[in-house]
């Protein structure tokens, strides 16, 4: 792990545990076993580092999804596996993602989320281009402008239970909204099944 690396991973370990409105560089510097001077090379400020740290999650959820979603598998069941890896993903790392929301609309860098989102959009925007020419999904909306939809919508409808719910009946609701959001999905896209 290079330098950069250690002060990201060591920053989203102390912004967890701490806050990040508690957290100082000291603290990031701290972790990663690196001088204070060292950290100021790769980023301004503690919450320059937002970019970088959505730059992981991204990169570990597009893991997620890939390994998620079968090659093999009809649309119907890849739909329903990316649903379910988006899912697990805000499951497993909501105050992460809380996290990054938070620092990202706090600074300038809020400007950077489309690009850092960019791999997750090509990938999705591949698998629509895909189904589109194989007849399977309408074909009057552009790959790109759908795979945005389909992850805004399928991100929002799992933050709505990890990230703003109460954790009481929380895998009910979540069984149910991943329902829903597959129903919509099915109904935006004109799945023909």
């Amino acid at each position: 792990m290079n330098k950069r690396e250690k002060i990201v991973q060591s920053a989203i370990q102390v912004f967890t545990e701490k806050g990040v409105e508690k957290t100082t560089v000291s603290h990031i510097v701290k972790a990663a076993g690196i001088a204070q001077g060292t950290f100021y090379l790769y980023f301004p400020s503690k919450l320059s580092l937002m970019p970088a740290i959505a730059e992981v999650m991204v990169q570990h959820t597009l893991k997620t999804v890939i390994e998620a979603v079968e090659d093999s598998a009809s649309f119907d069941e890849q739909l329903k596996q990316f649903v379910e890896a988006i899912f697990a993903v805000n499951k497993e790392h909501h105050e992460i993602q809380a996290m990054i929301y938070s620092g990202l609309a706090s600074t300038e860098h809020l400007k950077e989320w489309e690009s850092v989102y960019a791999p997750i959009y090509q990938w999705v925007s591949a698998l629509v281009e895909k189904v589109q020419k194989q007849g399977v999904i309408r074909i009057d909306s552009h790959p790109d402008q759908l795979a945005k939809l389909i992850i805004g919508l399928t991100e929002s409808a799992a933050e709505q239970i990890y990230l703003y719910d109460e954790e009481i009946d929380q895998e009910i609701r979540a069984t149910e909204q991943k329902r829903e959001t597959l129903l919509f999905l099915s109904y935006a896209l004109g799945y023909l099944r």
